[in-house]
């Protein structure tokens, strides 16, 4: 189901500034910060506020439209479309690698046969050194 489909379900206003946004971050190649999405949005609706570009992130969050991650000071943010997946980020070059949710399914099963609790991992970030980082150092 479309991000627009699931506004107008909820019975949320398809504004423009909202429409714009959604399909900034839809036609995205990877993820964008929330600073990238709001210098794309007041670059074609120069009177859109940040606070209600922050707002309408927010609101397509909870509407499932959009996931966020946080990375240290700064979101960042891709459509549901990508699904879920997680990142490794490297603390020395900034590198980023998505890996799939696999990587937790022994995790998620040891959680739910020891504690009967099913958890839902939906967008991890995690740091650490890169392989290249870890070579140059030696």
């Amino acid at each position: 189901m479309s991000c627009i489909n699931t506004l107008k379900e909820k019975g949320l206003k398809l504004t423009p500034q909202r429409r714009l946004i959604v399909d900034i971050i839809h036609d995205a190649e990877g993820h964008l910060t929330a600073e990238e999405i709001i210098r794309y949005v007041q670059a074609r609706m120069p009177g859109v506020n940040k606070s209600t570009i922050y707002r309408t992130l927010d609101l397509l969050e909870e509407a499932g439209c959009v996931y966020k991650s946080e990375l240290g000071k700064e979101c960042i943010y891709h459509h549901e479309q990508e699904g879920h997946h997680h990142h490794l980020i490297c603390r020395r070059c900034g590198k980023t690698i998505d890996c799939g949710s696999d990587i937790f399914k022994p995790v998620q099963k040891s959680l739910s046969e020891k504690y009967g609790f099913r958890v839902e991992f939906k967008h991890i970030v995690m740091s650490g050194v890169c392989k290249q980082c870890r070579n140059t150092s030696k």
